[in-house]
């Protein structure tokens, strides 16, 4: 079954299944210090060498977790509460378009405990406004705990400018959270040349299990703890840690690294030609996001008149997996608030899908994806035809 929603998840590399099986049959907890308990806590450690070698940073800098929702949340609150120690600082500064893992626990904190979020705004693009972040910190640096801005977007594809923001949060040493977990494996990352503070990861999205992640923590802001009783990452995260899932998780981050720019190069070429044969087969299509500096497995599209939902279904039927760009509420579409942020249109927003490749895509489900999507989108637009009704939409 074609399937293009590597976004969403991938699937486990052979080699890391491999591994992954192997020590899951092995009953040991590495915080214990009998035999079996220090052989895993070598593996564990074996592990954050390797993330640490292939992010170049140093192993300590390294916290594992259940996934990158925890190592997100982790981030924004701890990194919160910390800064409210020596002097009140409210202020959150959040990208537009961050995953709900960062605007939901941001929004958490605002209710409870009285942060005041504001949302950094972005171009037509999906990519940060520079002049407008330097506007909020200039409001009161002194009263900022933290900016959380997300590498590259996990809806439009568009990639951030980390390295100006880095400077930009340095500059007024605010700590700076960066979810990267769309794009580790994708971009390169090289935390020897940028002095970023705090970095999100998550496993199943590059070919290791579900519910394992990471923190990274440097530059020595802290963070206190979200998880408490056991202490086992210390000062950072309570927990039994996940030794299967770490040994798995740190030869999925090298692998991804070491194959990046050669993974990327493959990707770029089949969504390129992905873009070119849908925008002149399909009227009235358009493309989201940066068409220069985007993901390179990442096509996001808007087909005015038809709905995402539908055509979702429609490729379903036959055997395709896409994902839309919007979220749905209560059985309601409603539109993305990333295409919202972006200043998409509603109707745009509503008619939009999201087409994500991975290391398992080949040419021929591309071809698939090309013969296939025209007709569901005409089907659709058959089906829906108030979608492009912008009286219907406005009442």
């Amino acid at each position: 079954m074609p399937y293009f929603d590597h976004a969403a998840t991938t699937s486990m590399v052979p080699e890391v299944q491999k591994l992954f099986v192997e020590h899951l049959t092995q009953a040991a907890n590495p915080s214990s210090i009998h035999n079996s308990g220090r052989k895993a806590r070598a593996i564990v450690e074996v592990a954050r060498e390797q993330i640490g070698r292939a992010l170049k940073t140093h192993p300590s800098h390294i916290y594992f977790t259940a996934g990158g929702t925890e190592a997100d949340n982790l981030a924004v609150k701890g990194l919160y509460w910390s800064r409210q120690k020596d002097k009140a600082r409210p202020r959150i500064l959040v990208s537009a378009i961050e995953h709900h893992a960062v605007l939901d626990p941001a929004h958490w904190l605002e209710k409870t405990s009285g942060a005041i979020v504001e949302l950094i705004p972005v171009n037509q693009k999906g990519v940060i406004d520079l002049d407008e972040l330097t506007k909020l910190i200039a409001k009161n640096e002194t009263d900022v705990a933290l900016i959380a801005v997300m590498w590259a977007n996990n809806e439009v594809g568009s990639v951030q400018p980390i390295e100006e923001i880095v400077k930009l949060a340095n500059a007024h040493q605010i700590p700076l959270h960066v979810d990267a977990v769309q794009a580790i494996g994708s971009l390169e990352i090289d935390l020897s040349r940028i002095n970023l503070d705090s970095l999100a990861i998550s496993g199943h999205k590059i070919g290791a299990p579900h519910a394992t992640g990471l923190l990274v923590l440097r530059n020595g802001f802290k963070v206190d703890p979200v998880l408490h009783g056991g202490n086992q990452e210390p000062e950072v995260r309570s927990g039994t840690i996940n030794t299967a899932g770490a040994a798995a998780l740190g030869l999925a981050v090298e692998l991804a690294v070491a194959k990046q720019a050669q993974h990327a190069a493959r990707l770029q070429a089949l969504r390129d030609k992905l873009i070119k044969e849908i925008s002149s087969l399909v009227p009235d299509c358009v493309v989201n996001g940066d068409l220069e500096n985007r993901l390179p497995g990442n096509t996001h599209f808007s087909f005015f008149g038809a709905s995402g939902d539908s055509i979702l279904m429609l490729l379903d039927q036959q055997g395709i997996e896409v994902s839309t760009g919007s979220a749905c509420s209560a059985g309601v579409a409603q539109p993305s608030h990333v295409l919202m942020a972006m200043g998409v249109d509603l109707f745009h927003a509503i008619s939009s899908v999201r087409i994500t490749l991975g290391t398992s895509t080949t040419e021929t489900e591309v071809n698939q994806l090309i013969t296939k999507l025209p007709q569901a989108v005409a089907t659709a637009r058959l089906a829906g035809l108030n979608v492009g009704k912008k009286e219907a939409v406005k009442e």
